[in-house]
């Protein structure tokens, strides 16, 4: 179909096809929107911003923060931080893209390109969903073997049964999954004030570290470690969810009504992802101040760095906070790569099935190779496996983000909810360093340096 020609407001004017069923059908505009005071009609908002948070805290991430602060100190402040402002400047993207357009990410490139391009972007998703899976299981199954000593092929199996959970808690509302998630990010932050009280960082050094130097590039060691980083912390797939999660307000379809949606839900995810930069720096700065310090430089292992804890820090309840900050960790991000799985397979694919047996498929896509993997290599190595998933997911990430940066600077998509200028400018620069950054990555992997 080719592009149909409509006033410049029109939800349809530049896209090849028409928006199909909604995105996440069966919670789309599920959750009331009420309230005449400011603080009311925020508080109906509040919500999917933290599904998204939860991405830039998962065990992936977790790998890369302590493999970095334990080798390089403080050093990576700047990258955790300038990877959380890519982030808020995205998600905002990907907020403004699902409201105006009542589309997600994959459905609009659906929309947007020929079947054979969609296709390719499709499996692209399928195999960034695929690296996050694996990173939360992975993490999830350590926290269970840290915590109650159980084997880790058996951990692994037992992160299946969050898709059991999903629909439990879909049933009862999608506020309830919200709530959840939000319940375990206050446990995972109150773990890590009690382990940053008790290793006690150097705040000047801290605050050093948040300006960033050419050894970031210069240094190939660095360079990948922070490339990780930028893969933990902007990851493909919370593009995908975010577009969608957004869509589960009630709020007016009219020009007005998404304006105010629009407005509240970047200030939700803002928000949320400003508390997710706390929680992420604070894996580096753990790492820095309890391994780097003390001359433990080699530290990636989520094994190794949970027992070192006790003895560095003088108390067996810093090991126990950082183990059950690990597993809520896990739980989280596995039940919000579960949704995004949904939403990439039925935003690209048009797939109608029952909602169980949806979740059932894309929960099986992802984590079958995440237990195939896990089983081969065992506990040794895991840390690897994390650093080089987190990889994976940056190099992915360019194929996301373009096709999110030019549907949102696209009068002919958007309507009157184009992106302002500044806004497209800005994230362009980001897609762009993301492709240099990788093409980096990749010359330096190629020519062994």
């Amino acid at each position: 179909m080719s592009d149909v020609a409509a006033s410049p407001s029109s939800p349809f004017s530049g896209w090849r096809g028409r928006p199909g069923e909604a995105s996440l059908a069966e919670v789309n505009a599920s959750v009331r929107v009420g309230g005449r005071s400011n603080l009311r009609r925020f508080l109906s908002f509040f919500g999917p911003g933290y599904l998204v948070a939860v991405g830039y805290m998962d065990p992936g991430n977790w790998a890369t923060s302590l493999a970095g602060g334990s080798q390089f100190g403080y050093a990576l402040m700047a990258v955790v931080a300038l990877s959380s402002l890519m982030a808020i400047l995205l998600q905002a993207l990907c907020a403004r893209l699902g409201i105006a357009t009542g589309r997600d990410l994959a459905q609009a490139c659906r929309d947007a390109f020929p079947k054979p391009i969609a296709f390719c972007l499709w499996v692209l998703a399928e195999a960034a969903i695929c690296a996050t899976d694996l990173a939360e299981v992975i993490g999830t199954a350590i926290g269970l073997n840290l915590l109650f000593g159980i084997p880790l092929e058996i951990g692994v199996v037992i992160t299946a049964l969050d898709v059991f959970l999903v629909l439990m808690l879909q049933r009862v509302g999608f506020r309830w999954i919200e709530a959840f998630v939000i319940g375990l990010l206050l446990v995972i932050a109150a773990c890590f004030a009690v382990q940053l009280a008790m290793a006690d960082p150097d705040l000047g050094a801290i605050i050093k570290g948040l300006a960033p130097t050419t050894e970031l590039v210069s240094n190939p060691a660095m360079l990948y470690i922070a490339l990780g980083i930028v893969g933990a912390t902007v990851m493909p797939h919370n593009l995908y969810l975010h577009s969608s999660v957004v869509q589960t307000r009630a709020y007016g379809r009219d020009d007005a009504g998404k304006r105010e949606a629009i407005k509240w839900a970047v200030t939700d995810s803002t928000i949320a992802l400003g508390f997710a930069f706390l929680i992420n720096a604070s894996i580096l700065i753990l790492a820095a101040a309890a391994f780097h310090a003390n001359g433990k430089t080699e530290v990636a292992e989520l094994g190794e760095a949970h027992t070192l804890l006790g003895p560095l820090l003088g108390g067996a309840i810093a090991a126990t906070a950082f183990g059950v900050a690990l597993l809520c960790c896990g739980l989280n991000s596995t039940v919000t790569a579960t949704l995004a799985g949904q939403v990439v397979m039925e935003g690209f694919l048009r797939i109608r099935l029952a909602p169980w047996l949806r979740r059932l498929i894309t929960r099986a896509i992802a984590i079958v190779p995440a237990i195939f993997v896990t089983l081969w290599y065992g506990e040794s190595g895991t840390a690897k496996l994390l650093v080089l998933s987190q990889v994976v997911l940056s190099l992915q990430l360019p194929f996301a983000v373009i096709p999110l940066v030019w549907f949102t600077a696209s009068r002919s998509k958007m309507g009157d909810f184009v992106a302002p200028r500044w806004m497209s400018a800005l994230a362009a620069l980001v897609a762009l360093t993301i492709v240099v950054l990788n093409v980096k990555l990749v010359v330096d992997f190629v020519s062994g340096a």
